[in-house]
């Protein structure tokens, strides 16, 4: 069979005109060329010179086959729409892309009955799997993760495996005590999906606050984890009497934002509102969202990095818990 042209009409070179020219066998060129430590150095160095003095580029098709792997893992989110998840998207794809890795996104749009499908198909697919947030129950995700490996979770643990997250507890409760600096001891806060461990460390930490300080009440709301919810939700917080909200993230307080402006009220006059992540439209709102900036992107490189790790066969680095920054800005302001 006829070899196919290059895209300028030159014929297309091949492993066996590298091996030709190397003055060695196919098999030869093929462990040399992807780093199998068996091969003699002085033969590695000539077929490089070799595949060098052709202009040779292995097919990466070829290459997988050769190596057993897909040059691809994958990555389960459970809401692409949510600007947060796609930050660590983005930081984790890069870090991936710099070492020649792929990543396949699967979105389980909230829903713990997909992600544990998506879990499944997209490892016998991949090199492996980072779940993102997971809504899974502890229970669940301990049995799910072991026939996953190598895996890698952000936002959640799950024994040995290797994981980093925010401290989204400490971040709330720094959110709390500004509130509880400009005065406000009538607080609401609107709760996002309730299987979703991020929001019960938000419960946890509020629980913690009010039982430090006496006479601070903070009342939940159940809402969602979308603009829409949070404008749903304008109605019931003016009708509380609280002096100010925690959103369960930006876009539920972007929301809110927009209900209470819409209904004839102040912020922050009238309401302060806090969101949480700190999505790049958050300093654009009017006034600008105070709120926890989540180092979203680094999370999303780190988990990249252990992934990388496992893939290699090392020992991946210790858990990762990177602290949210209080970012304060013009939604926020006394209690009236």
């Amino acid at each position: 069979m006829p070899r196919q042209p290059r895209a300028d009409g030159t014929p297309r070179i091949t492993i066996a005109d590298v091996a030709a020219r190397a003055g060695v066998s196919l098999s030869t060129v093929s462990r040399a060329l992807n780093g199998n430590p068996t091969v003699d150095p002085v033969l590695v160095e000539r077929v490089k010179d070799a595949a060098a003095a052709l202009d040779y580029t292995a097919s990466p098709v070829a290459r997988s086959l050769v190596l057993g792997r897909t040059q691809t893992v994958a990555v389960i989110v459970p809401d692409l729409g949510n600007p947060t998840f796609q930050a660590i998207l983005r930081g984790l794809s890069r870090a991936a892309a710099a070492d020649d890795y792929h990543v396949l996104v699967a979105d389980s749009a909230e829903s713990i009955e997909e992600e544990r499908v998506l879990a499944g198909a997209t490892r016998r697919r991949t090199d492996g799997v980072i779940l993102c947030s997971p809504r899974l129950p502890q229970d669940e995700l301990d049995e799910v993760v072991g026939g996953l490996r190598p895996v890698v979770l952000i936002n959640r643990t799950s024994g040995d495996v290797p994981s980093v997250g925010a401290d989204y507890g400490s971040a709330l409760a720094a959110e709390l005590a500004h509130l509880h600096e400009l005065g406000h001891r009538r607080i609401v806060f609107l709760a996002g999906t309730a299987r979703s461990v991020a929001n019960a460390a938000r419960l946890d930490a509020i629980a913690a606050f009010v039982a430090a300080h006496p006479g601070t009440e903070v009342t939940e709301i159940p809402c969602g984890v979308d603009f829409e919810a949070g404008a749903a939700a304008g109605e019931v917080v003016l009708a509380s009497g609280a002096t100010a909200a925690l959103a369960f993230n930006d876009l539920v307080a972007m929301g809110l934002l927009s209900a209470v402006q819409a209904a004839g009220r102040r912020v922050p006059d009238d309401l302060s509102i806090v969101g949480f992540d700190d999505i790049p439209f958050a300093r654009y709102t009017t006034p600008p969202l105070t709120t926890a900036a989540v180092p979203a992107a680094e999370l999303g490189a780190q988990a990249w990095s252990r992934m990388r790790e496992l893939l290699d066969g090392a020992e991946p680095a210790h858990p990762l818990t990177l602290l949210p920054e209080l970012t304060v800005r013009g939604t926020t302001g006394p209690a009236a």
